[in-house]
């Protein structure tokens, strides 16, 4: 009887190791089907059955990771992140060819799980079709309107770097942290147009939401992100820097959803002071129209994407320029020298006189250029078959544009690995800007705040070199490390600020 269920036990055994086997044999022979690459299309690393390339990319250098995936694959080539395809473009001509040539092809935007949960569809950078168009005219024509581009909107810029620029001079040369200082100011440009008023260095509100962005922006870069976007049913439910990340853009929200609130008590239709007011007139407006996206929810997501764009990109391109300043004296002494040759001493700039600074604004777009703070844009989906690089790209599959690889590319610039203002003057030293200089993307879907984020990084780099001086801590070096999150930001460091 022993001998019996000894037996019986071991076909069992063996019986669930045949079906376990059978399971993972079909599983793997579904996903190869599956993700079969199809005719023509772009080469690849080997993908993992079910995860893919997820493990094949560095997410902490993902830029420079893609950059050599390139030397061995080609300009054009494919990746696997769980069940997505993405098609990855490299070099500045294959770019152009993709966001301008063919960018209605291209001009969707994919729908990631992450993205879904945070704004739920409603805001405007990751969003399609009617509502996409509606809602990036009507915030282009708002922030016109309220400034942008205008010289009606130098004098805030002006008096925000007077603020800043306090605040520098109180630390009277000792060595200090400038990051969250420079957060706060150039975040309150955007709460300006966006709320009206702008906040004082000390709010509490407002210090801890540059803290929650500099927190957040840190883990959408990280691989949680990419097995959230790849496996959602499952990365719901596990604990996380992805579920911090969730926690965070829900805190943002009601910060801003408190602001919508107490608009609508002081709102005046016939008197629109800020980018909420000008929503709530259209919410007002286009009530019982099908076809409006104008609604509340829609509205707090709206500013969420305004604040995405106008503050993170801007202060941190100012945190590397303090760095390269530091790190190339003699090139912030001929800035100088320029500036106080045009400007002098006893005025600040205005936007007039940057046609006259053509050194300070070659330096200001070759710290854009290395910096390179956005490195792979913000992902593309194609609305239709297309063919890229020679190869066919299916419709539904994601694009990543590799701004780096134009930014860098040896076939555009000089000396593409080298801080060098030349890159953007021509022989008889006027400021020119080469075709492949694209740090907000270029197309349909270039950053909405590329004009917001020209006109502060003009006034506060010049005003800055104008006042002070920039060097590192006595025996301390500048170190150019980067931390690769939703933008490729500096290191934290201290530096030391005098008064010229």
């Amino acid at each position: 009887m022993e001998s019996f269920f000894s037996v019986f036990g071991s076909y069992i055994n063996w019986d669930v190791k045949s079906l376990l086997l059978f399971v993972a044999v079909f599983i793997i022979t579904a996903d190869f089907i599956k993700n079969y690459r199809p005719a023509n299309f772009p080469p690849g690393p080997w993908a993992l059955p079910i995860l893919g390339n997820i493990f094949t990319v560095n997410h902490k250098k993902a830029h420079e990771n893609l950059m050599q995936l390139a030397a061995k694959y080609g300009d054009v080539y494919s990746l696997r992140m769980g069940q997505m395809w993405m098609v990855v473009l490299n070099r500045f001509e294959i770019l152009r060819e993709a966001l301008v040539t063919q960018g209605d092809s291209i001009v969707d935007r994919p729908r990631l799980p992450l993205q879904e949960d945070i704004f739920h569809a409603r805001n405007i950078i990751f969003n399609n079709g009617n509502h996409w168009k509606q809602q990036r005219r009507f915030a282009l024509s708002t922030l016109r309107y309220f400034g942008i581009g205008k010289k009606s909107l130098e004098p805030v810029i002006l008096d925000e770097f007077t603020h800043c620029a306090k605040v520098f001079s109180s630390y009277e040369g000792n060595p200090f942290n400038p990051h969250l200082i420079i957060n706060n100011a150039i975040s309150n440009i955007i709460c300006s147009l966006v709320f009206g008023r702008r906040f004082e260095y000390d709010d509490k509100r407002l210090t801890r939401l540059m803290k929650m962005f500099d927190e957040v922006f840190e883990i959408q870069g990280s691989i949680w992100v990419k097995l959230y976007n790849s496996f959602p049913l499952l990365m719901r439910r596990l604990p996380g820097p992805h579920q911090t990340a969730l926690h965070i853009w829900n805190e943002i929200r009601k910060f801003i959803e408190e602001e919508v609130k107490v608009h609508k008590l002081n709102w005046d239709p016939s008197n629109s002071r800020d980018y909420i007011d000008c929503f709530l007139n259209e919410i007002h407006m286009n009530k019982g129209r099908p076809d409006s996206t104008f609604d509340e929810e829609t509205l707090s997501m709206c500013v969420l994407d305004l604040f995405v764009a106008g503050t993170e990109t801007t202060s941190t391109t100012m945190r590397w320029a303090f760095l390269y300043m530091t790190k190339y004296p003699e090139i912030q002494e001929k800035v100088q020298a320029e500036i106080d040759r045009v400007i002098g001493q006893s005025r600040q700039p205005t936007m007039e006189d940057r046609a006259n600074l053509p050194y300070t604004d070659a330096v200001i777009h070759e710290i854009q250029r290395m910096g390179n703070i956005v490195p792979l844009s913000l992902p593309h989906m194609t609305n239709k078959e297309l063919q890229l690089g020679g190869y066919t790209v299916p419709k539904g599959v994601i694009i990543i544009p590799n701004l780096t690889s134009a930014l860098f590319d040896t076939n555009e610039w000089e000396a593409p690995f080298t801080f060098n203002p030349g890159h953007f003057l021509n022989k008889d030293g006027q400021f020119v800007k080469p075709t492949a200089f694209i740090p907000f993307s270029a197309g349909k879907r270039v950053c909405l705040g590329e004009n917001l984020a020209k006109m502060e990084l003009f006034f506060f780099f010049t005003s800055f070199m104008q006042r002070f001086t920039f060097s590192m801590p006595a025996g301390v070096k500048p170190l150019m490390e980067y931390r690769l999150g939703a933008t490729l930001a500096p290191r934290q460091y201290d530096i030391c600020v005098t008064r010229r």
